[in-house]
């Protein structure tokens, strides 16, 4: 006999903007154990060239135990577990802020994501809101690889519906020096040749720009790769049937996506600034398709010494990427104070490097 009851689906939609609530703590699904696949991937992905990542050997020879996944990899993996609760129906990842770098991530790790709501608004518009949460990646021994606050841009399930009380997060410009640690220690035997890069702390000076120099054009199947390798089920990146009628025409790029582009781009001119330590800010500036061409250039931000690191300096960088321009003049703003149209990424975060150690 055929019953009344209305059935539940059993499909989950993502949550809208009337689904967060501060305070309200989400426990991510699926848990993902990093493998040495999915290392050769990214690297295959991006072309990451930084020694520490690269060699075992090296990694050895700065006091691990073997090659750490790139930090990145691991930001990444975390993001991914966030995606289906936080930002499913997002229509844009604003920024990030306050990210910090725990213990290194190896390949046979678990990692784990959970992640509080710290604030809600809702646009003026009335047809969606902002929402920050900060999220915490854990190993299987629940220490912490990475956290770090970011703020998207979420539709609301039904535009009459009464705005939230507002409430905007306080978050630090920066991560404190006195925050930042050092992963690996440096020696007086440091190979620079094996690195790459002459280049120590010591040769970086507060407001040098480096122009990269390097091009990559971004392939859609490389792109659709790394969101699935990275678990990001974001609507804007995979469905072109439903993105042909949106704002764009067409999916729109993983913002985390340029940030490793950019990355690796970097590494010639910061061949030495082996490890990502904190993310300060980020902003995905405009958006960015399959084709186009990417550049980025840097700004040494701030350079202070770590503390209980002696071997190490921190230098603080702002990487900016474009599309389609290359950064010999260092693109940013345009005259009117907003953004260079080309500029696609300003991305505010610490690095570690060699000191310049004199030999006993």
């Amino acid at each position: 006999m055929a019953s009344d009851r209305p059935i539940e689906s059993k499909v989950d939609g993502g949550n809208y903007f009337e689904d967060f609530v501060v305070g309200r703590e989400i426990v991510h699904a699926t848990p993902r154990t990093v493998t040495e696949g999915d290392v050769a991937v990214y690297q295959g992905l991006f072309g990451s060239r930084f020694a520490l990542q690269s060699g075992a050997t090296f990694a050895q020879s700065l006091g691990l135990d073997r090659a750490p996944v790139d930090d990145l990899l691991t930001f990444h993996v975390v993001f991914g577990r966030t995606v289906p609760d936080v930002s499913l129906n997002a229509t844009a990842n604003l920024g990030y802020a306050q990210g910090r770098f725990g213990v290194p991530v190896y390949p046979g790790d678990t990692l784990r994501a959970v992640s509080t709501v710290t604030g809600v608004r809702q646009t003026s518009k009335g047809t969606n809101g902002i929402v920050w949460v900060r999220t915490t990646g854990m190993n299987q021994r629940d220490e912490v690889v990475v956290a770090y606050d970011r703020w998207v841009l979420v539709p609301k399930r039904d535009a009459g519906a009464p705005a939230p009380e507002v409430v905007v997060p306080e978050l630090a410009e920066a991560v404190a020096p006195r925050e930042v640690a050092a992963p690996w220690a440096a020696t007086p035997d440091y190979d620079i040749g094996l690195a790459g890069s002459p280049h120590l702390w010591e040769d970086y000076a507060i407001g040098e720009r480096i122009d990269h120099v390097d091009g990559i054009t971004i392939e859609e199947a490389e792109h659709m790769t790394a969101c699935r390798l990275f678990q990001n089920t974001a609507r804007v990146h995979f469905n072109q049937h439903v993105e042909e009628d949106r704002r764009f025409g067409r999916r729109i790029i993983y913002g985390g996506y340029l940030i490793s582009l950019a990355r690796a781009l970097s590494f010639n001119g910061l061949g030495n600034a082996h490890s990502i330590v904190a993310i300060n800010g980020g902003r995905h500036t405009a958006p960015t398709f399959a084709g186009d061409t990417v550049y980025a250039w840097s700004e040494v931000l701030d350079r202070f010494a770590v503390e209980r690191h002696p071997t190490v300096g921190a230098l603080r960088l702002r990487t900016v990427a474009t599309k389609d321009r290359a950064c010999h003049d260092h693109p940013l703003k345009d005259a009117d104070g907003g953004y260079h149209p080309a500029v696609v990424l300003d991305f505010d975060y610490t690095v570690v490097v060699p000191r310049r150690i004199p030999a006993p």
